[in-house]
């Protein structure tokens, strides 16, 4: 291994961490709890006089259970249908009109709505917010439509994106016990299946103010946060805790495959490994391998698979963050006339040479470098900084870990690397799956 150290690079990290690095504090950030129970954390950003809300539920597909799989996600869609005092679709136009605009997303452990407006508009979404999480309409005719969009969306995802369509196929197959084994979108014959009274007790649930996390980052002063807090957030009473999800996944002892029959232009490839929840101690070398493997051009499966041996003409990694132990995903799709044996192994070649001969020196500067200069253009703006909170005190446990992250990265060896892929990219921890067309006999 190559010993020398590219100057160039040794210079921009620590001139990113030492320029970029005291331009972003803890104290410049200040939270309070609610009698109620719910967390805000406020970090005040004058740059540009605009605002971000981002509400954090403690809530995806890992929350529900067989027969109302999808609860989560259509809860989502509800949030936009009416509350007491904004009625349907009247929540994006109010917001619309005050200059600003919201958007929502659920995941396996989250569902996250988000609003931009201008910082003279707090108030309004105070309002908004607490309408519709103290007062949702949930009424049987919207249901039933939105029950049907639902179904079609899922319909689209599945029939259109290889992708979706593996990774539900995947996890299925790689967990036994634990809820990570259904897809955020749910089943299709749950979803045409559960009552008003599953969603009810649902939403009762887990939309409650103590099991939400409200951040706040813009063009706003933290006393007159506190101030709405108080006077549209704490009124709305606490909810039961909800029960925690106590399922764990038994170790897998050994390769797991599976083949789905579907028309495709060339084989598609999708490998599962277990891996730790996020905030685990493997965390960031995690976090780096992953990059290593797929990020860029010059990335080891794309520069191996796609540009040198042209085997594969997309290739990716996808780890999520998770709060139990999760996947990294290995996707790729066959070149025309390339058997998915040949891409699959190539693939194995690549990560054995990780895992027997580690990674160079080169490479770990790239990838610190690339991940510091990800993360403060991310708290550039005033989303990714309220995003990024929310998800470093969701996922880690506390969002002032955010301003530790830097060194974290920095603290990442080869050998950790090494050691990492050593670990959990082996066989009997994989789940491998297929998608092609598959001749009946």
């Amino acid at each position: 291994m190559n010993c020398r150290k590219p100057l160039p690079l040794i210079m921009l990290l620590v001139f990113i961490n030492t320029f970029l690095a005291a331009q972003f504090k803890v104290e410049d950030v200040k939270s309070f709890v609610l009698q109620n129970g719910m967390k805000v954390i406020v970090w005040e950003d004058h740059s540009i006089p605009n605002a971000n809300m981002y509400l954090f539920f403690k809530v995806g597909s890992r929350n529900e259970s067989q027969g109302i799989t999808g609860l989560s996600h259509f809860c989502e869609h509800m949030m936009f249908n009416g509350a007491q005092k904004y009625g349907p679709k009247m929540f994006d136009r109010v917001l619309g009109m005050a200059g600003g605009n919201t958007d929502a997303y659920t995941a396996e452990n989250i569902t996250v709505y988000t609003d931009f407006f201008p910082g003279r508009a707090l108030e309004t979404v105070f309002d908004l917010e607490a309408d519709r999480l103290g007062h949702l309409a949930l009424a049987e005719q919207i249901i039933s439509t939105e029950r049907e969009i639902l179904l079609s969306e899922r319909t689209y995802l599945m029939d259109n994106d290889n992708y979706l369509v593996m990774e539900e196929q995947v996890r299925g197959v790689a967990f036994l016990a634990h809820p990570y084994r259904w897809a955020v979108v749910g089943y299709e014959t749950d979803i045409k299946n559960w009552q008003r009274s599953d969603l009810l007790a649902y939403f009762k649930t887990y939309y409650a103010p103590n099991n939400a996390v409200v951040v706040i980052v813009g063009d706003v002063a933290f006393d007159r946060v506190k101030e709405l807090a108080d006077k549209y957030f704490e009124p709305i009473p606490a909810g039961t805790p909800p029960r925690p999800v106590r399922a764990i996944e038994p170790k897998q002892m050994g390769e797991k495959r599976l083949f789905y029959n579907k028309d495709a232009s060339t084989p598609n490839i999708m490998i599962a490994y277990h891996v730790p929840e996020t905030g685990s101690k493997d965390y960031y070398a995690l976090e780096m391998l992953n990059s290593i493997l797929s990020s860029g051009p010059s990335s080891r499966l794309y520069n191996a698979l796609v540009d040198q041996k042209q085997l594969a003409v997309e290739v990716r990694t996808v780890l999520d963050k998770a709060l139990d132990p999760y996947l990294i995903y290995i996707y790729a799709v066959c070149g025309q006339g390339i058997a998915e044996e040949t891409l699959e192994n190539a693939i194995y070649e690549e990560i054995d040479k990780i895992k027997t001969q580690g990674i160079t020196d080169e490479e770990l500067l790239k990838v610190k470098n690339t991940k510091l200069m990800d993360f403060y253009r991310t708290l550039e703006t005033i989303n990714g900084k309220a995003d990024t909170i929310g998800q470093y005190e969701i996922f880690l446990g506390d969002y002032k870990k955010l301003f530790s992250a830097p060194g974290e990265y920095q603290k990442v060896t080869a050998e950790d690397i090494k050691r990492t892929a050593a670990t959990y990219l082996v066989k009997s921890n994989r789940t491998v799956g297929i998608l092609k067309k598959i001749e009946e006999k």
